[in-house]
C-alpha cells in the first residue's frame, strides 16, 4: 500500500481528502501546516506528498524547498494544491520543483490519477537510473517539463498574434514547436464536406504545434488564435537534440502528450454519444474553464466556434442556447454567455 502525505491547514478539507485517498487505497498521514508537514515527511518517508500553499508557520513553497535540500526527501514526488490559479503561481511551484499542481476546488478523478501517474513515473525513473557511483549531471540535460518550458522562454524565439490570426495552416511544413505565454488558440481541421472541427483549445503554459520528429512532416490540422496570443518557439531539431540528452523530461513530454490524446478522444465519444443539449452545455463548460472566466464575467465566443467544438450545426446550438436562457442557466448578452446554473448544465443530459 502506498503511502501519502497531505499537508492542509483547512481541517474539512484534510480529513474529505484524506478520507478520498484511504477509500482509494492509499496509506495517508496528514499534516495540519508546513512546520509538521517538513517533520512528518522526514520521519515517515512517504510515497509522494500533496501539499495546500497558504498555510500559516511554513507555506507550500518553503516545505518543497526545504524537503528539496535533504537526500532522504529530495526524490518523493510533490504535488501543490492551491487555489492559486495564476500562470505566475503556477510557474513559480513548477520552478521549485514540484510534479504537478492541481487547483481548488479539484475533481476526485484528477486528484486520483495525479498521485497515481507520479508515483508510477518516479518507480520508472529509479529504474532507468545507472547503478554504481552517482555521476555528475550534463550540464545540457533538463531534469523535468518545467525546465523544459524555461527552456523555450530563454532561447525560444517570440511571437505575436491578434484574434482570428492563423499561426500555422494544416499541410504547412512543421519546423517549429511552441510554447504558449498567454491567450488561447484553438486547432481546427476540416472535414470532407468543407466543415471545421475544432480538434483542441490550448492556453497559457500549454504546448501547439507537435508532430512527428523523424519526418518532416506537415501540421495535421490548423491553428487560430481565439484571444491575443504570444509565444515561444524553438525549432524541432534543436527540441529533439534537448530531449536526446534529457531522459526524464521526454518521459514526461509523452506521459503530457498521451494525456492529451485521452482527452481528444473523449471529446470525440461526447461529440458522437451525447445529446445536443449535453453537447452544448459541456462545450460551454469547457470553453469557460479554458478561458480562465469567473462564471459571473462570462465568455465572449463566436457561435460558431461553440458549435464546432460540440460537433453540432451553430442554428441546432443557438436553439439550444435560448432554450438554456429560458431555463435560467445562462443569460445571452450580445455575444456574451454568463453562467447562471453551472450545476445545472453539468447534470445536462
Amino acid at each position: 500500500m502506498k503511502k501519502v502525505l497531505l499537508i492542509e491547514d483547512d481541517t474539512a478539507l484534510r480529513e474529505n481528502t484524506a478520507e478520498l485517498l484511504e477509500l482509494s487505497n492509499y496509506e495517508v498521514i496528514t499534516a495540519p501546516n508546513g512546520r509538521v508537514g517538513i517533520k512528518t515527511a522526514k520521519e515517515n518517508q512517504p510515497d509522494i506528498i500533496v501539499c495546500d500553499i497558504m498555510m500559516p508557520e511554513v507555506d507550500g513553497y518553503g516545505v518543497l524547498q526545504e524537503l528539496s535540500m535533504h537526500t532522504t526527501t529530495s526524490q518523493i514526488p510533490f504535488i501543490f494544491l492551491s487555489a492559486k490559479t495564476e500562470h505566475k503561481e503556477v510557474r513559480k511551484g513548477m520552478d521549485l520543483g514540484a510534479d504537478d499542481y492541481l487547483t481548488k476546488p479539484f475533481e476526485e478523478d484528477e486528484l486520483i490519477s495525479a498521485i497515481e501517474s507520479r508515483i508510477a513515473k518516479s518507480v520508472i525513473l529509479r529504474n532507468i537510473q545507472p547503478s554504481g557511483p552517482a555521476t555528475a549531471q550534463n550540464e545540457d540535460q533538463l531534469r523535468n517539463l518545467n525546465e523544459l518550458k524555461n527552456f523555450f522562454d530563454d532561447e525560444g524565439q517570440e511571437f505575436s498574434f491578434t484574434k482570428g490570426e492563423v499561426i500555422y495552416k494544416e499541410q504547412e511544413h512543421s519546423n517549429m514547436i511552441y510554447l504558449i505565454s498567454k491567450g488561447v488558440v484553438k486547432t481546427h481541421k476540416m472535414d470532407e464536406s468543407g466543415k471545421e472541427l475544432i480538434t483542441a483549445l490550448y492556453r497559457a503554459d500549454d504546448f501547439l504545434g507537435f508532430t512527428s520528429f523523424v519526418d518532416n512532416v506537415p501540421y495535421q490540422e490548423s491553428a487560430t488564435v481565439l484571444e491575443d496570443v504570444k509565444l515561444v518557439g524553438v525549432s524541432k531539431t534543436e527540441l529533439k537534440e534537448v530531449l536526446e540528452n534529457s531522459k526524464n523530461v521526454s518521459l514526461e513530454l509523452m506521459e503530457l502528450l498521451t494525456d492529451n490524446l485521452a482527452e481528444i478522444k473523449n471529446q470525440l465519444l461526447q461529440m458522437a454519444y451525447s445529446s445536443v443539449r449535453k453537447k452544448t452545455a459541456q462545450t460551454i463548460l469547457q470553453f469557460a474553464q479554458i478561458l480562465g472566466k469567473n462564471p459571473e464575467e462570462g465568455i465572449r465566443i463566436a457561435r460558431n466556434d461553440l458549435a464546432s467544438v460540440a460537433g453540432i450545426a451553430t442554428e441546432s446550438l443557438i436553439r439550444t442556447l435560448s432554450g438554456f436562457k429560458k431555463e435560467g442557466l445562462i443569460e445571452i448578452e450580445g455575444r456574451n454567455i454568463r453562467l447562471l446554473d453551472i450545476q445545472g448544465l453539468e447534470l445536462i443530459d
